[in-house]
């Protein structure tokens, strides 16, 4: 069975202002078009271009200078131990930075796989803050984050309020522990019947799961993060060092 996948428009601007930094039409020290120049090249609202740039210049490709616009930097090397993971991202990104509607900010009995994750016992109380996601006016992503009820309790994070900050700093506040590493689990299914009406997807359709579970230095987890993906509108790529 065929199918045509079409990428958010934010990743198809990626991949042009990537392809035309690797052909040499926009040489390494150059001034990139400015943002209003790419909205017009290419159709797109200023939200997409300014996630797109934030992208590129957080892998390397470009840099930033106050006052003075973006340059290009090139081809980036792959840093060791320095790429922006898909939990990380998770993590530290803001609620109110994002294009995102609040469904949930509640106490409700944890799944098994999440009971699993924090080291819980099977139908354990937990904290749910969960959030619909969208770009372009277009839904993309589900994002749920699930804690200890005693972590969360009486803090931001149980407020039906968008963060202000990324989810880290306010576990690490609340736990009063540093977040050392993150663990993930990427998995694939269909979609509930919720998941279907939020994400405008048919029941056959496929999903990417992707669970982040946070931990400090001696391996206790504090949190974990989900993101539901609609299987046509998202690739997972990574990159790192063969040694």
């Amino acid at each position: 069975m065929s199918f045509e996948y079409t990428p958010p428009k934010y990743a198809q601007l990626i991949a042009e202002l990537e392809r035309r930094i690797d052909s040499g039409e926009y040489l390494p020290g150059s001034l990139l078009p400015s943002e209003h120049q790419l909205m017009a090249e290419f159709g797109m609202a200023r939200p997409t271009v300014v996630k797109a740039l934030g992208v590129l210049r957080d892998q390397g490709w470009i840099v930033t200078h106050q006052g003075k616009g973006r340059f290009v930097r090139g081809r980036p090397a792959i840093p060791t131990g320095q790429q922006i993971r898909t939990g990380r991202e998770l993590l530290d990104r803001k609620e109110v930075q994002v294009s995102s509607r609040l469904l949930a900010a509640e106490e409700t009995e944890a799944p098994n796989r999440i009971a699993s994750y924090l080291g819980l016992k099977s139908k354990s109380s937990v904290l749910l803050r969960r959030s619909l996601i969208e770009h372009d006016g277009e839904p993309t992503e589900i994002s749920s984050a699930w804690l200890p009820v005693e972590v969360a309790q009486g803090t931001a994070l149980a407020e039906s309020e968008e963060l202000k900050q990324g989810l880290r700093r306010y576990v690490e506040s609340a736990a009063g522990a540093s977040l050392d590493h993150i663990i993930e689990h990427v998995t694939a299914r269909n979609p509930t019947k919720e998941e279907c009406g939020l994400l405008g997807v048919k029941g056959s359709a496929a999903l990417l799961v992707v669970y982040a579970v946070a931990c400090d230095a001696t391996g206790k987890p504090w949190v974990v993060v989900e993101s539901v993906l609609p299987g046509d509108r998202h690739e997972l790529e990574d990159a790192y060092p063969i040694r």
